[in-house]
């Protein structure tokens, strides 16, 4: 096992090379994102990498696929992860990769504003609604279109209880019936448009002390769970939250899988 995680930005031009530079079981992430400095959750992914490897013995190679190359496909990796810093200079690049995810049985987490995309890509792929759209990325979105708006209050830099579901993936890896979870968001799920996603099978497993959605998961799938806080913001960036250490195992165990099918 290496002492330090993979850690790359792959462009378009490089990631067939990347991709199969390793062999063995050995998990390959997507960090689907415009990586930035400025954004704290992308800061914060070195030392998650680095604490998933040396505190729960999880082989991971993480490689940062930017979102206008997003669209080229997932295959060749264990686990797709779209990370906070919307608007997204590709919005169909972010919404490919987690369609390939949902249909390819490829453990997914979204966070911030991958939540906010994963119910995006659900309600146009799943539910239909061709017209469906995130009010930031077109502020021109008619209420009844609009999946993602604004939110009443801004949650940027907000911190608060989340209470799970019992029973939930979220609940069996946090252990516990309730989170703290910090935000940096503005925009969050529409209320108009939550029944017709639970009826096409996504579940709603988190909710804030105002019973506002924060988590959701799609049953039936080996790993998909987003969340519209960021739990790669919590404690010092030491040890990596249960849901991201639950990504994290769901990905080594997809590996394990894909190399068994080879072999």
């Amino acid at each position: 096992m290496n002492s330090t995680p993979t850690y790359r930005t792959v462009s378009e031009s490089s990631r067939s090379t990347a991709l199969t530079a390793r062999i063995g079981p050995t998990a390959r992430i997507a960090l689907v994102g415009d990586r930035s400095e400025a954004v704290r959750a992308h800061a914060r992914i070195p030392g998650l990498l680095q604490a998933l490897r040396l505190r729960e013995g999880l082989d991971l190679d993480a490689y940062w696929i930017p979102t206008e190359d997003a669209g080229q496909g997932m295959d060749g990796f264990d686990a797709v992860w779209v990370l906070p810093g919307s608007p997204y200079r590709s919005e169909a690049g972010v919404l490919s990769a987690i369609r390939a995810a949902r249909e390819g049985g490829i453990p997914f987490l979204g966070t911030c504003g991958g939540f906010q995309h994963a119910l995006l890509e659900f309600a146009r792929n799943v539910c239909g609604l061709d017209r469906a759209a995130h009010a930031e990325n077109d502020p021109a979105t008619v209420q009844a279109d609009a999946v993602v708006v604004p939110l009443a209050c801004s949650l940027v830099g907000h911190e608060g209880t989340v209470r799970v579901t019992p029973g939930s993936r979220a609940a069996q890896l946090l252990g516990a019936d309730r989170t703290q979870a910090r935000y940096h968001c503005s925009y969050g799920p529409n209320p108009h448009h939550l029944d017709l996603l639970r009826a096409h099978g996504l579940t709603f497993t988190g909710t804030d002390d105002s019973g506002d959605i924060r988590i959701a998961e799609l049953a039936g799938h080996p790993f998909f769970l987003a969340t519209l806080f960021q739990p790669e913001l919590d404690g010092d960036g030491t040890r990596a939250h249960p849901l991201i250490v639950g990504l994290a195992a769901a990905a080594v165990e997809h590996a394990r899988g894909r190399c068994q099918a080879v072999s």
